[in-house]
């Protein structure tokens, strides 16, 4: 059975932190690995990408592999189509399968169909490959995660989601600030308030994200009116422990969630996550294929 990597959840703690520390090797000598020699890797996108194309495309050429990229409409699903078949040709002819995607129920379709190891890329539920670069610049700047308090502040959507998926699986306690209707589910690993100051208090890190994400432009003017005051100041910085810095996932929105002097001063590590995108991937790919 192939591995596959759809929610963070397919981790253990060990192998989270062997990824994270194989990540940092990586990072110090970005080609020193080969491990995609011969191999060709899809990379699936129905949904607009900076970040994610750029490192997994980058990482993979890094490895000494050859990406994929394929667009949703350039694809048969797109003219119907089943998710099955897509799975069957691509398992013949590729060694690995990224997708960027908006049902989580797709991608474990797919998933389930597929000979080769299929990674989500983003879904509208998870955002795993994200919450690794997270919890690698955090262990960067701290040579450590168990312990670590790291604050979220806004829509408990899928970065969220992922934080407390595999945040709580290194010992990083997350907290994370929702106003009423949109907080996270209470099972997954996360503690919930719905004051921001209360969550930033004795955090190491503070992390938000967009008000208005990819789907929810309908509802823009009622999700900016429910999150004003869920943005990320120097002043709720404050309320953290000295040296605290910000995170945000990107692309950001600034005097939103986040104000321009955070997002770009000396308070943040927000280009830092941006670059540990590769780096997180490329250990998340030997992973996948050993």
């Amino acid at each position: 059975m192939p591995r596959h990597f759809l929610t963070g959840a397919e981790l253990t703690a060990a192998d989270l932190d062997a990824l994270l520390g194989r990540a940092a090797e990586l990072k110090a000598a970005p080609r020193s690995s080969t491990a995609l020699a011969d191999r060709s890797i899809a990379l699936v996108f129905e949904k607009p990408s900076t970040r994610t194309r750029v490192s997994f495309e980058v990482g993979i050429v890094e490895l000494g592999g050859h990406p994929v990229v394929l667009r949703g409409e350039e694809l048969q699903i797109a003219r119907g189509e089943a998710l099955r078949d897509t799975a069957l040709v691509l398992s013949r002819h590729l060694d690995a399968v990224g997708v960027r995607t908006g049902p989580q129920s797709a991608l474990e379709e797919l998933a389930s169909f597929s000979d080769v190891p299929v990674f989500n890329m983003l879904s509208a539920e998870h955002h795993p490959c994200q919450a690794l670069a997270d919890l690698l610049t955090l262990r960067e700047a701290y040579g450590k995660l168990d312990g670590l308090r790291l604050a979220y502040v806004g829509d408990g959507n899928n970065v969220a989601r992922s934080l407390a998926v595999l945040g709580s699986l290194a010992g990083v306690d997350v907290v994370v600030a929702s106003p009423e209707g949109y907080e996270l589910e209470p099972d997954r690993g996360a503690t919930l308030v719905s004051d921001p100051a209360e969550a930033v208090r004795g955090a190491h890190a503070v992390y938000t994200d967009v008000w208005v994400s990819m789907g929810d432009e309908a509802q823009a003017d009622e999700r900016r009116r429910a999150l004003a005051s869920y943005r990320v100041t120097d002043e709720l910085l404050d309320l953290a422990l000295p040296g605290a810095f910000a995170l945000h996932d990107l692309p950001a929105h600034p005097g939103e969630e986040i104000t321009a002097e955070v997002l770009y001063g000396s308070r943040q590590r927000i280009w830092d996550q941006a670059e540990n995108r590769r780096h997180a991937q490329k250990a998340l790919l030997e992973w996948l294929l050993p």
